[in-house]
């Protein structure tokens, strides 16, 4: 059979390894390539920023926001320094690149030169961009335009939010669930419709605040819970605002002790007392026969004065220990046996005096005091009786509706506590609430 006489044949000695293959000759750069430095941004670092499933328009700008702590230091390096990248240019939607990755991993930004085969390598920032879309914070009308930038509080929010503690972070949250809505747009005299909600969670707030006390009634029951003696306001003259039988008791009073006084007086002897307020006042008080009213309010004040003095501090701070009936027996002679029960029970409790108790002893004696001395008191001997200073004497009387002020005279300085009508009273404090 012939050969094909279409099928080329090849030269003698030709061989398809000798054929020659052509090559471009170029200036190829260095085989190997030296990284040359390693830089670590100061001040702004580069940023490798990746989208999130949306795409980004040509020429978009981002401003960069860092918190206010981190910007002041002037130590230390940018790359470690949380950064925040916003831009509002586009019309409908905001773009934020923050840090996200989880794995802390650095990343870096080489800058290859081809001639000399050297590498400058910069670290950079990781940051993902995402968009949301800002339909409320733009009116229809105003969707083609550019919107109006973030006021003050907005962008506050926002930086909490991102650079915030988690402190911060929820002082944000709860300031924004407990927000109303306003009345009133922004910039606008159109009322808004109140929805379902806030029209039931108003009235809610108007039936709880509809039952509340006024200011009125509640300074009526921080005086009632008072200790101090119970005063008639509704009296027209002073000798019947605290009258002896109501804060004393009728039955008690009339069981005090007075015949040995009067005779004594009468006799011209002297009475050896405990209490210099209560000796100081004796002769005149007692030489009145025709008023034993005082002069028992006079020795029932002295019975409460011992019972205070004979007390003493108990283990808790602002206490005191109050002796056995026996011990108070022999002390408060010549006391009957109800006017010591009496006393007992009005000023202690369980054998304790507590803070409510002294208080209430205390101010009883400021008031026995103005009774003794017709509404006008000179608180030095009864201060010294109770062994207590000026100021907390003077707010003593103060709780009593008294009026104290201070003159000098030659011998020194007197303070004088006068009761008159209309009685003036501490106010209750009202604290402001503090600032969030």
């Amino acid at each position: 059979m012939a050969p094909d006489s279409t099928k080329k044949r090849k030269r003698d000695g030709e061989s398809a390894a000798a054929k020659p293959k052509k090559k471009v000759v170029v200036n190829a750069p260095a085989s190997t390539t030296t990284v040359s430095s390693l830089l670590q941004p100061k001040t702004c670092p580069p940023v490798i920023a990746t989208t999130a499933g949306i795409q980004l328009p040509d020429g978009l700008t981002f401003h960069s926001y860092q918190r206010k702590s981190d910007a002041k230091k002037k130590s230390g390096l940018s790359i470690n320094k949380p950064l925040l990248l916003h831009s509002a240019e586009h019309r409908t939607l905001d773009y934020t690149a923050k840090e996200e990755d989880a794995n802390h991993l650095n990343h870096f930004l080489g800058v290859y030169d081809p001639k000399t085969g050297k590498m400058e390598v910069i670290q950079a920032k990781k940051m993902v961009v995402r968009g949301t879309v800002r339909a409320k914070q733009a009116s229809a009308a105003s969707m083609g335009e550019k919107t109006a930038k973030q006021t003050m509080m907005e962008r506050r929010t926002d930086l909490g939010q991102t650079f915030g503690t988690k402190k911060a972070k929820k002082a944000i949250q709860d300031n924004v669930m407990n927000a109303l809505s306003p009345v009133k747009k922004s910039g606008d005299n159109t009322p808004m419709k109140v929805d379902d909600a806030t029209r039931a969670m108003l009235d809610a707030v108007g039936e709880v605040t509809s039952t509340m006390a006024t200011r009125e009634e509640l300074q009526a029951v921080v005086d009632e819970a008072k200790p101090v003696p119970k005063a008639n306001l509704d009296a027209e003259e002073i000798q019947d605002v605290y009258d002896p039988e109501a804060i004393i008791g009728a039955n008690v009073l009339s069981l005090v002790p007075v015949r040995e006084w009067q005779e004594k007086v009468r006799q011209g002897e002297n009475v050896q007392l405990p209490s210099r307020y209560v000796a100081a006042r004796l002769n005149n008080v007692a030489s009145n026969e025709s008023d034993n009213t005082r002069l028992r309010v006079l020795r029932y004040l002295l019975f409460v004065i011992l019972f205070y003095r004979i007390s003493k501090p108990g283990r808790q701070r602002g206490m005191r220990q109050v002796p056995t009936r026996e011990k108070l027996k022999e002390q408060l002679s010549p006391a009957p046996e109800a006017v010591i029960e009496s006393i007992r029970r009005k000023f202690s409790d369980a054998g304790q005096m507590r803070k409510f108790h002294i208080d209430l002893l205390l101010t009883h004696c400021c008031a026995f005091a103005c009774i003794v001395d017709n509404f006008d008191v000179d608180t030095q001997q009864l201060r010294d009786d109770l062994r207590l200073d000026q100021k907390t004497m003077n707010q003593y009387f103060y709780e009593i509706g008294a009026r104290v002020r201070t003159s000098k005279k030659q011998e020194g300085a007197v303070t004088m506590a006068r009761l008159a009508l209309p009685l003036e009273f501490p106010k209750q404090r009202h604290i402001a609430p503090r600032r969030k």
